[in-house]
């Protein structure tokens, strides 16, 4: 609705000039109150309050809607850079335990599924919240039945036990292809 009125008076004052525009009284308030609906609406709010002050929650839940429905999220949120943000800036040590405890789900939830854009961040969570029963959630995926799980918990276990390797493209890249190749010889010892 803001979003819609600001739109329309856009529409109506364009022809004032950038400079006019701004100034014109409707629009300088539809441009206010959609900036303030904005400031307290997924994702854009979370940059407004930050992910470790009191917008914790609501990066939890940006974070674990995109987990969970995916498709969902990239139909009416879709905000990678967001996404991005807001793993990096959770990947971090000292949370409490309810807020380990959602980072420990969120981890095991997306190393169970094909590779979403930025979904490599969490093996930052992964090192920032590793314990005793992330590994053990890793491991049960590790020896599951399903390929996804199985390669991105072998990898994310790989990196734990690596804490200097960096968390990036070519590393993933270069891990993966090196697992392929132990299991096509551990496969087959003459190929």
């Amino acid at each position: 609705m803001a979003l819609d009125r600001f739109n329309e008076l856009w529409q109506l004052t364009r022809p004032l000039g950038p400079q006019e525009q701004y100034q014109e009284p409707a629009f300088k308030r539809a441009f206010e109150v959609y900036h303030d609906v904005r400031s307290r609406s997924l994702p854009d709010g979370l940059w407004e309050e930050g992910a470790l002050g009191p917008g914790l929650p609501y990066a939890l839940l940006f974070l674990e809607w995109e987990a969970r429905f995916p498709r969902e999220w990239t139909e009416h949120a879709k905000a990678w850079s967001t996404k991005q943000w807001l793993i990096r800036s959770l990947a971090v040590a000292g949370h409490d335990q309810p807020t380990r405890a959602k980072l420990t789900d969120l981890v095991e939830i997306v190393i169970q599924r094909a590779h979403r854009c930025k979904d490599r961040e969490y093996a930052r969570v992964a090192r920032a919240v590793d314990g005793e029963d992330l590994r053990h959630r890793l491991g049960t995926a590790a020896a599951s039945a399903n390929p996804w799980a199985r390669l991105h918990a072998d990898y994310v276990l790989w990196l734990l036990d690596r804490p200097e390797v960096p968390i990036t493209q070519h590393v993933w890249r270069t891990w993966v292809s090196e697992a392929s190749g132990r299991q096509r010889s551990s496969a087959d010892p003459c190929g």
